[in-house]
């Protein structure tokens, strides 16, 4: 290569360059105009967090300091609707939003089902996932606050992988405290989010308190996104000038994530259609609060006439056996105490696939939604999942991320329950990831057995 090709690579390598367009860039008209909050349009009030009563300290104040103003805003917003900035609509139709509302007609055969089922493609976005809807709005916010650094936590790597791409794109620097045995078990995904420029931390990890305790006392050694948690918010709390933000769980994150709920409204609209099941899977919450979120005046009408369902991890069963009550959101105690569904933070994880699933925890909007029965869930094992990704790639051709695939399986029972009753259904699943960093668990799953199967 030539001096001045090299010349020219190295200048593509700066933070926050962005090339120029040599066509008319995205046009942001089909991104919506506002995220729907969640809060205000609950059937019952949000549970607030509260400090627990030791000698810690405010573990409130610590999350007032570490956040960044526009995200403390959003959570406190009363409001229906909130505004989005015009260069995030930009940024998100340059990401490919709308994202497509597929029809799984060669599933639908497979199944011989009345019901019609569509596959909303989360997993088309560039790093595989819906999590850049919200990293990308977190880090535009950051940039505007002036913070240079951003560190947070990720389970399956998916949200780590958005804010190290984000973060690129506005000039940020990220650290990423990413769950051990998912990192470990995802070496492509963790090699991609080094070269974005992203720090990535192992958790449990020696480099925070709450690391250094696990480590020594033997517990949650494997790590969870509950231990990347506390070591993200006690990182963020040592380093003032740093600022944490989240993947999941809090009300401004399910915001963020609502434009995927408003597109398929326009799109089903557009088809004629009129939906009887939206279905997602659910860790923290996110991405099925941002299905959901915008149909819950729909639920309100109709009743048991729409169906809400969350298709959650065997692994990590919080909406199918967990209790409804205040718990940390970390094994250490790092976090305020949140009520909704959860094991308890001295549940030991086990090792799964399903990283972005593998949390004791969860959303307390999503806990409400459960609490007042607008909310059906299942569960399922880790092999029905991959044997539902490779039944997903048979017939669609795709390859979904283990996550995803609980909510495929949901929806495939639910076609059969339509085929057994002869009542044609619309179902509606949130694709949430794409499963091409995920092939160390369909290789643990099917070995040299898939070809045969």
């Amino acid at each position: 290569m030539g001096n001045r090709e090299e010349t020219a690579m190295q200048s593509r390598e700066q933070p926050g360059w962005s090339p120029e367009p040599v066509a008319p860039g995205p046009d942001p008209h089909d991104v919506p105009m506002s995220w729907f909050n969640i809060v205000p349009n609950l059937p019952a009030p949000l549970p607030p967090a509260r400090d627990p009563e030791d000698a810690r300290g405010s573990r409130l104040e610590v999350q007032q300091r570490i956040r960044l103003d526009a995200m403390r805003a959003q959570d406190a917003a009363t409001d229906s609707f909130l505004p989005i900035p015009e260069r995030v609509r930009q940024e998100l139709a340059g990401l490919g939003r709308p994202t497509p509302l597929l029809r799984a007609r060669a599933l639908e055969e497979y199944l011989d089902t009345p019901a019609r089922i569509y596959l909303k493609r989360e997993d088309v976005l560039p790093t595989g996932s819906f999590k850049l809807n919200s990293a990308v709005t977190q880090a535009y916010f950051a940039a505007r606050q002036g913070v240079g650094t951003l560190v947070t936590e990720t389970g399956a790597g998916q949200w780590g992988h958005a804010v190290a791409w984000a973060a690129r794109r506005f000039g940020l620097h990220a650290i990423v405290f990413w769950a051990g045995v998912s990192a470990r078990q995802k070496p492509g995904r963790h090699t991609v989010i080094e070269m974005l420029g992203a720090q990535v931390h192992q958790s449990p990890s020696e480099l925070t308190a709450p690391g250094k305790a696990l480590l020594r006392d033997g517990r949650h050694v494997l790590g969870s996104l509950g231990t990347a948690i506390g070591e993200a918010i006690s990182y963020a709390a040592d380093h003032p000038e740093t600022r944490y933000i989240s993947g999941s769980n809090l009300p401004h994150v399910l915001a963020h994530q609502t434009v995927i709920g408003q597109e398929v409204k326009t799109q089903l609209d557009a088809l004629g259609e009129t939906p009887d099941t939206l279905i997602a899977c659910v860790g923290g919450g996110s991405n099925l609060g941002g299905l959901m979120g915008p149909f819950l005046a729909d639920k309100a009408e109709r009743g048991d006439g729409l169906l809400l369902l969350g298709a959650e991890s065997a692994a990590a069963p919080r909406l199918t056996r967990g209790e409804w009550r205040y718990d940390h959101a970390d094994p250490e105690g790092v976090t305020p105490l949140t009520k909704s569904y959860t094991l308890g933070r001295d549940y030991e994880l086990p090792d799964t696939h399903v990283g972005g699933l593998r949390q004791h925890s969860g959303s307390s909007v999503v806990g409400v939604l459960r609490q007042q029965g607008l909310l059906d869930a299942v569960a399922y094992e880790e092999g029905e999942a991959f044997d539902t990704g490779r039944v997903v790639l048979r017939t669609e051709g795709m390859l979904i991320a283990p996550e995803s695939c609980h909510a495929v399986r949901a929806a495939i029972e639910q076609a059969v329950r339509a085929r057994e009753t002869g009542v044609a259904k619309t179902i509606v699943a949130c694709v949430s990831g794409n499963g091409a960093l995920d092939l160390d668990g369909y290789t643990a799953r099917f070995g040299g057995r898939a070809a045969h199967a």
